[in-house]
Protein backbone atom coordinates (compact mmCIF):
# COMPACT_ATOMS: atom_id res chain seq x y z
CA UNK A 1 0.00 0.00 0.00
CA UNK A 2 1.17 3.72 -0.76
CA UNK A 3 1.07 5.24 2.71
CA UNK A 4 1.97 8.77 1.05
CA UNK A 5 -1.61 8.64 -1.24
CA UNK A 6 -3.79 7.12 1.50
CA UNK A 7 -2.48 9.54 4.20
CA UNK A 8 -2.72 12.22 2.31
CA UNK A 9 -6.18 11.90 1.05
CA UNK A 10 -7.62 11.30 4.24
CA UNK A 11 -5.70 14.47 5.56
CA UNK A 12 -7.36 16.73 3.60
CA UNK A 13 -11.22 15.51 3.89
CA UNK A 14 -9.78 15.62 7.75
CA UNK A 15 -8.56 18.85 8.25
CA UNK A 16 -11.42 19.74 5.93
CA UNK A 17 -13.74 18.30 8.66
CA UNK A 18 -12.02 19.79 11.60
CA UNK A 19 -12.25 23.26 9.76
CA UNK A 20 -16.34 22.97 9.96
CA UNK A 21 -17.08 21.62 13.09
CA UNK A 22 -14.12 23.63 14.97
CA UNK A 23 -16.95 26.51 15.17
CA UNK A 24 -20.09 27.07 17.15
CA UNK A 25 -22.30 24.93 15.89
CA UNK A 26 -19.91 21.87 16.31
CA UNK A 27 -20.65 18.46 14.59
CA UNK A 28 -24.21 20.16 13.70
CA UNK A 29 -22.47 22.26 11.05
CA UNK A 30 -21.74 19.41 8.50
CA UNK A 31 -25.48 18.85 7.57
CA UNK A 32 -25.22 22.62 6.18
CA UNK A 33 -22.61 21.29 3.69
CA UNK A 34 -24.69 18.09 2.50
CA UNK A 35 -26.87 18.60 -0.16
CA UNK A 36 -28.31 16.20 -2.70
CA UNK A 37 -29.36 18.35 -5.70
CA UNK A 38 -26.24 20.07 -5.70
CA UNK A 39 -24.45 16.46 -5.69
CA UNK A 40 -26.52 15.56 -8.60
CA UNK A 41 -25.03 18.48 -10.18
CA UNK A 42 -21.60 18.68 -9.47
CA UNK A 43 -20.64 15.15 -9.80
CA UNK A 44 -23.31 13.61 -11.63
CA UNK A 45 -22.83 16.37 -14.47
CA UNK A 46 -18.65 15.83 -14.30
CA UNK A 47 -18.84 12.49 -14.49
CA UNK A 48 -21.61 12.57 -17.46
CA UNK A 49 -19.18 14.92 -19.73
CA UNK A 50 -16.47 12.28 -19.11
CA UNK A 51 -18.29 9.57 -20.17
CA UNK A 52 -19.36 11.65 -23.27
CA UNK A 53 -15.37 12.37 -23.81
CA UNK A 54 -14.47 8.64 -23.40
CA UNK A 55 -15.64 5.03 -24.53
CA UNK A 56 -17.48 2.96 -21.84
CA UNK A 57 -14.85 1.13 -21.50
CA UNK A 58 -12.02 3.64 -21.18
CA UNK A 59 -14.24 5.17 -18.62
CA UNK A 60 -14.64 2.11 -16.58
CA UNK A 61 -10.88 1.57 -17.01
CA UNK A 62 -9.93 5.33 -15.71
CA UNK A 63 -12.34 5.39 -12.43
CA UNK A 64 -10.45 1.69 -11.27
CA UNK A 65 -7.31 3.33 -12.19
CA UNK A 66 -7.94 5.00 -8.89
CA UNK A 67 -6.69 1.95 -6.75
CA UNK A 68 -3.31 1.98 -8.54
CA UNK A 69 -2.67 5.58 -6.40
CA UNK A 70 -3.16 3.20 -3.10
CA UNK A 71 -0.70 0.45 -4.35
CA UNK A 72 3.18 0.75 -4.03
CA UNK A 73 4.67 0.19 -7.55
CA UNK A 74 6.45 -3.14 -7.22
CA UNK A 75 9.52 -1.20 -9.19
CA UNK A 76 13.62 -1.59 -7.85
CA UNK A 77 15.60 0.05 -10.15
CA UNK A 78 18.81 -0.72 -8.54
CA UNK A 79 17.27 -4.99 -7.89
CA UNK A 80 16.38 -4.93 -11.88
CA UNK A 81 20.28 -2.82 -13.01
CA UNK A 82 21.70 -5.98 -10.69
CA UNK A 83 19.60 -8.53 -12.60
CA UNK A 84 20.67 -7.65 -15.57
CA UNK A 85 24.37 -7.41 -14.82
CA UNK A 86 23.97 -10.57 -13.79
CA UNK A 87 22.47 -11.62 -17.09
CA UNK A 88 25.33 -9.49 -18.82
CA UNK A 89 27.96 -12.49 -16.65
CA UNK A 90 25.92 -15.32 -18.12
CA UNK A 91 26.06 -14.27 -21.81
CA UNK A 92 29.54 -13.46 -21.29
CA UNK A 93 30.28 -16.90 -19.71
CA UNK A 94 28.29 -19.20 -21.52
CA UNK A 95 26.95 -17.25 -24.87
CA UNK A 96 23.57 -15.42 -25.28
CA UNK A 97 21.27 -18.75 -26.28
CA UNK A 98 22.27 -19.30 -22.35
CA UNK A 99 19.97 -16.48 -21.54
CA UNK A 100 17.38 -18.59 -22.99
CA UNK A 101 16.80 -20.75 -19.87
CA UNK A 102 17.73 -17.54 -17.54
CA UNK A 103 14.90 -15.78 -19.03
CA UNK A 104 12.38 -18.41 -17.29
CA UNK A 105 12.99 -17.18 -14.07
CA UNK A 106 12.24 -13.88 -14.89
CA UNK A 107 9.03 -12.16 -13.50
CA UNK A 108 9.35 -8.64 -15.75
CA UNK A 109 7.24 -9.81 -19.35
CA UNK A 110 8.96 -7.11 -21.06
CA UNK A 111 12.34 -7.70 -19.47
CA UNK A 112 11.72 -11.04 -20.90
CA UNK A 113 10.31 -10.21 -24.37
CA UNK A 114 13.89 -8.42 -24.65
CA UNK A 115 16.02 -11.71 -23.94
CA UNK A 116 14.13 -13.85 -25.97
CA UNK A 117 14.52 -11.33 -28.74
CA UNK A 118 17.99 -11.41 -28.38
CA UNK A 119 18.67 -15.44 -27.91
CA UNK A 120 17.05 -15.44 -31.25
CA UNK A 121 19.39 -13.50 -33.14
CA UNK A 122 17.37 -10.55 -33.91
CA UNK A 123 19.36 -7.71 -35.67
CA UNK A 124 19.72 -4.81 -32.80
CA UNK A 125 18.00 -2.07 -34.31
CA UNK A 126 15.16 -4.27 -34.68
CA UNK A 127 15.04 -5.22 -30.96
CA UNK A 128 15.20 -1.93 -30.18
CA UNK A 129 12.30 -0.89 -32.71
CA UNK A 130 10.31 -3.96 -30.64
CA UNK A 131 11.06 -3.27 -27.05
CA UNK A 132 10.24 0.94 -27.77
CA UNK A 133 6.99 0.30 -29.86
CA UNK A 134 5.98 -1.78 -26.86
CA UNK A 135 7.28 1.32 -24.41
CA UNK A 136 5.01 3.73 -26.14
CA UNK A 137 1.79 1.33 -26.36
CA UNK A 138 2.96 1.34 -22.51
CA UNK A 139 3.08 5.12 -22.02
CA UNK A 140 0.24 5.44 -24.17
CA UNK A 141 -2.13 3.40 -21.87
CA UNK A 142 -0.93 4.89 -18.67
CA UNK A 143 -1.22 8.42 -20.29
CA UNK A 144 -5.06 7.80 -21.33
CA UNK A 145 -5.14 6.80 -17.73
CA UNK A 146 -3.97 10.31 -16.50
CA UNK A 147 -5.90 12.20 -18.73
CA UNK A 148 -8.78 10.73 -17.63
CA UNK A 149 -8.34 11.83 -14.06
CA UNK A 150 -7.45 15.54 -15.84
CA UNK A 151 -10.42 15.64 -17.52
CA UNK A 152 -12.51 14.97 -14.58
CA UNK A 153 -10.66 17.66 -12.58
CA UNK A 154 -11.80 20.19 -15.23
CA UNK A 155 -14.73 19.17 -15.09
CA UNK A 156 -15.40 19.27 -11.45
CA UNK A 157 -15.24 23.12 -11.14
CA UNK A 158 -16.86 23.91 -14.03
CA UNK A 159 -20.16 22.05 -13.02
CA UNK A 160 -19.82 23.53 -9.51
CA UNK A 161 -20.12 26.86 -11.10
CA UNK A 162 -23.27 25.32 -13.23
CA UNK A 163 -24.81 24.30 -10.26
CA UNK A 164 -24.24 27.70 -8.65
CA UNK A 165 -25.79 29.34 -11.42
CA UNK A 166 -29.15 26.77 -10.98
CA UNK A 167 -29.25 28.19 -7.53
CA UNK A 168 -28.61 31.67 -7.80
CA UNK A 169 -32.16 31.66 -10.63
CA UNK A 170 -33.95 29.61 -7.97
CA UNK A 171 -32.93 31.98 -5.24
CA UNK A 172 -34.10 35.13 -7.45
CA UNK A 173 -36.94 33.70 -8.13
CA UNK A 174 -37.92 34.02 -4.64
CA UNK A 175 -36.96 37.14 -3.75
CA UNK A 176 -39.93 38.39 -2.20
CA UNK A 177 -38.76 35.97 1.10
CA UNK A 178 -36.07 37.55 2.28
CA UNK A 179 -35.25 34.96 4.55
CA UNK A 180 -35.00 31.89 2.11
CA UNK A 181 -31.95 34.25 0.54
CA UNK A 182 -29.53 33.40 3.04
CA UNK A 183 -29.77 29.51 2.64
CA UNK A 184 -30.83 29.90 -0.65
CA UNK A 185 -27.37 31.71 -1.38
CA UNK A 186 -25.76 28.83 0.61
CA UNK A 187 -26.89 26.12 -1.39
CA UNK A 188 -25.83 27.43 -4.32
CA UNK A 189 -22.16 27.99 -3.03
CA UNK A 190 -22.07 23.88 -1.94
CA UNK A 191 -22.44 23.35 -5.52
CA UNK A 192 -18.80 25.10 -6.28
CA UNK A 193 -17.43 23.92 -2.89
CA UNK A 194 -18.10 20.04 -4.19
CA UNK A 195 -16.75 21.14 -7.77
CA UNK A 196 -13.89 22.56 -5.79
CA UNK A 197 -13.12 19.67 -3.59
CA UNK A 198 -13.53 16.88 -6.34
CA UNK A 199 -10.73 18.60 -8.76
CA UNK A 200 -8.32 19.19 -5.29
CA UNK A 201 -9.15 16.40 -3.40
CA UNK A 202 -9.13 13.40 -5.56
CA UNK A 203 -8.53 14.21 -9.58
CA UNK A 204 -5.28 16.21 -9.36
CA UNK A 205 -3.69 14.39 -6.58
CA UNK A 206 -4.57 11.12 -8.64
CA UNK A 207 -3.23 12.23 -11.76
CA UNK A 208 -0.28 13.31 -10.61
CA UNK A 209 0.38 9.98 -8.75
CA UNK A 210 -0.02 8.13 -11.77
CA UNK A 211 1.98 10.69 -14.02
CA UNK A 212 5.06 9.91 -11.32
CA UNK A 213 4.44 6.04 -11.63
CA UNK A 214 4.45 6.35 -15.11
CA UNK A 215 7.93 8.49 -15.59
CA UNK A 216 9.08 5.66 -12.86
CA UNK A 217 8.03 2.65 -14.91
CA UNK A 218 9.41 4.64 -18.75
CA UNK A 219 12.97 4.88 -16.66
CA UNK A 220 12.52 1.25 -15.37
CA UNK A 221 12.56 0.03 -18.73
CA UNK A 222 14.61 2.18 -20.78
CA UNK A 223 17.08 0.89 -18.62
CA UNK A 224 16.17 -2.33 -19.42
CA UNK A 225 16.69 -1.51 -23.57
CA UNK A 226 19.71 0.02 -22.78
CA UNK A 227 21.08 -3.07 -20.74
CA UNK A 228 19.61 -5.73 -23.19
CA UNK A 229 21.12 -4.24 -26.04
CA UNK A 230 24.46 -3.95 -23.91
CA UNK A 231 24.65 -7.71 -23.45
CA UNK A 232 23.58 -8.46 -27.35
CA UNK A 233 26.85 -6.00 -28.13
CA UNK A 234 28.58 -7.80 -25.92
CA UNK A 235 29.73 -5.01 -23.80
CA UNK A 236 31.74 -6.11 -20.84
CA UNK A 237 29.17 -5.94 -17.44
CA UNK A 238 31.04 -3.38 -15.35
CA UNK A 239 30.86 -1.27 -18.42
CA UNK A 240 27.54 -2.18 -18.82
CA UNK A 241 26.75 -1.55 -14.94
CA UNK A 242 27.95 1.96 -15.13
CA UNK A 243 25.83 3.35 -18.16
CA UNK A 244 22.52 1.72 -16.25
CA UNK A 245 23.75 3.48 -13.36
CA UNK A 246 23.67 6.79 -15.42
CA UNK A 247 20.23 6.67 -14.57
CA UNK A 248 19.84 6.93 -11.22
CA UNK A 249 20.84 9.85 -9.25
CA UNK A 250 24.23 9.73 -6.86
CA UNK A 251 22.42 8.88 -3.97
CA UNK A 252 21.06 5.68 -4.97
CA UNK A 253 24.44 4.37 -7.41
CA UNK A 254 25.81 2.20 -4.49
CA UNK A 255 24.43 -1.02 -5.82
CA UNK A 256 24.75 -4.44 -3.70
CA UNK A 257 25.93 -6.59 -6.52
CA UNK A 258 28.52 -8.81 -4.93
CA UNK A 259 30.49 -9.91 -8.03
CA UNK A 260 28.48 -8.07 -10.10
CA UNK A 261 31.15 -6.15 -12.43
CA UNK A 262 32.07 -9.74 -14.02
CA UNK A 263 35.51 -10.85 -15.10
CA UNK A 264 37.80 -8.97 -17.40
Amino acid sequence: MDIASIVGLIMCIALVIMAIVSGDDGFAALKNFVDFQSVLITIGGSMGAVLASYSLQDFIGGLKSFALVLKTPNLNTAEIIKKIIDLSNVARKEGLLSLEEAAGDLNDDFLKKGILLIVDGTDPDLVRGIMETELVSIEGRHKKRIGFWESLGSMGPAWGMIGTLVGLVNMLQNMADAAAIGPAMAVALITTLYGSMLANWICSPVASKLKANNEEEMMVKEIMIEGLLSIQAGENPRVIEEKLKSFLSPADRQLDSGDGGGEE
